[in-house]
């Protein structure tokens, strides 16, 4: 049986005991997790419609991102931190979980609380590459922003999407202002949930 400990490891183990409230056994190989990426993306995305985000979610986690901030942004359909009760964060932990359990990751990404998008670029300020997502075409392509970082240690990234039609343009401004880089994800118009995941590891 394959165990996950959520620190980058993975046990093998031979089960001896297994009954209706625990399991015991004993860790035949202990190894570093196969399944983590280099890079440590923090996905900051827009709030979305409740199936939308959770397909966000899901395939950020079998994808490879570390960290989830969702924000508030003018044109998203969330626009206060009251709309997002304890039950749904609480779900959207279930959610995270049981992806990385079928994909094999090694840790469980990080789920934080939406917050609007100047304190997100704040909590951002830290990592080696900040980009914003813009559906207009602008910027630079985003494999050739993510190439300009040294590959031999790991690196943080956090990436910015937009709702649905994009962030405003004043928006966008605070992001370059905060030193975010303007990347483009492609030639073609894609879903805010498409964009979301299109830049993981």
């Amino acid at each position: 049986m394959l165990i996950l400990d959520n620190l980058g490891w993975e046990y093998d183990v031979r089960l001896e005991r297994v009954d209706a409230k625990e399991a015991s056994g004993v860790v035949v190989h202990k190894r570093r997790a196969a399944g983590e990426p280099k890079a440590l993306l923090t996905l900051y995305p827009s709030l979305l419609a409740r199936d939308k985000f959770e397909w966000v979610l899901q395939k950020g986690t079998e994808l490879g991102v570390s960290r989830f901030v969702p924000m508030l942004t003018r044109r998203g359909l969330v626009r206060t931190r009251q709309g997002v009760k304890k039950e749904k964060l609480e779900r959207w932990r279930r959610i995270l979980r049981e992806a990385a359990e079928q994909c094999g990751r090694a840790r469980i990404p990080v789920l934080e609380r939406p917050v609007p998008l100047c304190p997100a670029l704040d909590g951002a300020a830290d990592l080696d590459l900040r980009l914003v997502a813009t559906p207009n075409g602008e910027g630079v392509a985003l494999h050739r922003a993510m190439g300009q970082l040294a590959k031999e240690k790991p690196v943080s990234i956090g990436l910015f999407v937009g709702p649905e039609g994009g962030f405003d343009p004043e928006e966008v401004e605070l992001c370059l202002e905060a030193g975010a880089q303007q990347v483009r994800l492609g030639p073609r118009v894609l879903r805010t949930e498409t964009a979301a995941v299109a830049g993981s590891p």
